[in-house]
C-alpha cells in the first residue's frame, strides 16, 4: 500500500544531485543527476505523496478535476507570430517585460513559505490523515513558496531568479527599464462565495482555486516560450544561449508540475468529502465547491486574458508608432492577430 502520511521534513526532502544548479554564474535551485537530467528541489518526498493521494482520489470512484490547457479559451498575447514580428523589428521589450514581471509575480508566491491555513480538519466530516488536504500545513505551502522564492540567507535562487536568468540569456543584463507588474493575478470577490464557512476558510479555498488556475495558465507560457526561445529564425546571434533559456523554462515547468498536482489532488479531495457549516449542517464538496471553480475557471480563462490583452496591446501600439513606419508596423502586427484567430 502507498504511503499516505507524512512528516514536515519528508514533505520538503531533497533527492541527492550529482552536480548543482547554476547557469551564468547564477546558483539556482534543483540539481542535476549523473546523466545531467534536472531533479527538482524537495520532490523526495512530496513527489510519491501527490501520485498517492491522487491516486487515492481515483480508488474512492471520484474524478480528479481537469486542469488541462483545454480550459483556457485564448492564446497567448501577442502570440508567436506577432512576438517574432515584433524581435525581427528590433523591439524586445514587450518580451522582456513578460519575462520580468513572471520573475516577479513568482518571487511574491514565496509567501506561501510562510502560509499557515486553518485547522481544516475541523470543517471535514472525514478524517485528514491521509490526504493532501491534511498536509497543507505539513509542508505543502512551504514547499510551494520556497519554489517560487528563493529560501533566505542561501544564495540559491528559485523560479524568480530562473526566470530572470532566461531573461538576460535572450537579451543580455539591464536590457530595458523594469516592467510595473500588476498587483495580483487572482479574481478579485466583491460578495461573501461561501457565506456557510468563516471568511478564513473561505479566503483559503478561494487562494487553491486562484493558483491553480494560475498554474494552468503558466503551462501554457512555459509551451509558448520554449517554441519562441527554439524559433530558428530568432536570438540568431544567441542561439546557444537561447536554447539554455528554453531549458530553463522547462525547469521551471517541471518544477510546477509538483504544484499543479498538489492542488489538483486537494480540490479534488475536497469536492469528494464533506463540509461542516457554520451553523452545523453539512454539505457535500462538490455541491459547495463547483458553482464557485466554474467561475473561477472563467475568469481565468477568458476575462483575465481580454484585460490583460487591450493593456499589453496599447503598450506595444506606443512602441511601434515610434518608429517613422509606426501605421504600417501596427497593422502588419494586427494582421497577424487576425490570421491566428481565423486559423482557430
Amino acid at each position: 500500500m502507498p504511503k499516505l502520511n507524512y512528516t514536515y521534513d519528508e514533505i520538503l526532502s531533497d533527492h541527492a544531485c550529482a552536480k548543482p544548479h547554476n547557469v551564468a554564474g547564477v546558483w539556482l535551485h534543483g540539481g542535476f543527476d549523473n546523466d545531467g537530467v534536472y531533479i527538482s528541489p524537495r520532490m523526495k518526498g512530496r513527489g510519491p505523496a501527490i501520485a498517492a493521494w491522487s491516486q487515492r482520489v481515483v480508488d474512492k470512484g471520484y474524478e480528479l478535476i481537469d486542469v488541462s490547457v483545454k480550459l483556457l479559451k485564448r492564446e497567448n498575447y501577442p502570440n508567436h507570430a506577432q512576438q517574432k514580428f515584433l524581435l525581427q523589428h528590433g523591439i524586445g521589450k514587450p518580451l522582456w517585460d513578460s519575462l520580468s514581471i513572471v520573475g516577479e509575480l513568482e518571487g511574491r508566491g514565496k509567501f506561501l513559505a510562510t502560509l499557515d491555513g486553518p485547522d481544516f480538519q475541523k470543517i471535514f466530516v472525514e478524517d485528514l490523515s491521509n490526504t493532501a488536504t491534511g498536509h497543507l500545513n505539513k509542508g505543502l505551502h512551504h514547499a510551494h513558496g520556497y519554489d517560487e522564492g528563493s529560501v533566505d540567507n542561501t544564495g540559491i535562487g528559485a523560479h524568480d531568479q530562473m526566470w530572470y536568468v532566461a531573461r538576460d540569456l535572450l537579451f543580455g543584463k539591464d536590457a530595458h527599464p523594469k516592467p510595473i507588474a500588476p498587483d495580483t493575478l487572482t479574481r478579485p470577490e466583491s460578495l461573501r462565495l461561501f457565506p456557510g464557512l468563516t471568511e478564513t476558510v473561505e479566503a483559503f479555498l478561494l487562494l487553491y482555486m486562484n493558483l491553480l488556475m494560475i498554474e494552468v495558465r503558466a503551462e501554457k507560457f512555459f509551451a509558448f516560450c520554449c517554441d519562441l526561445f527554439r524559433d530558428p529564425d530568432l536570438f540568431a546571434d544567441r542561439r546557444a544561449a537561447a536554447e539554455e533559456a528554453a531549458r530553463i523554462v522547462e525547469r521551471i515547468r517541471q518544477d510546477e508540475a509538483g504544484h499543479v498536482g498538489y492542488l489538483r489532488a486537494v480540490l479534488s479531495e475536497m469536492r469528494m468529502m464533506t463540509f461542516r457549516l457554520n451553523d452545523g449542517a453539512a454539505i457535500k464538496g462538490s455541491d459547495l465547491l463547483d458553482p464557485v471553480w466554474k467561475g473561477m475557471v472563467e475568469f481565468h480563462a477568458t476575462t483575465v486574458y481580454d484585460y490583460s490583452r487591450q493593456q499589453t496591446r496599447d503598450s506595444i501600439v506606443r512602441q511601434l508608432m515610434e518608429r517613422p513606419e509606426g501605421d504600417t508596423l501596427v497593422r502588419g502586427f494586427d494582421e497577424l492577430g487576425h490570421a491566428a484567430i481565423a486559423a482557430e
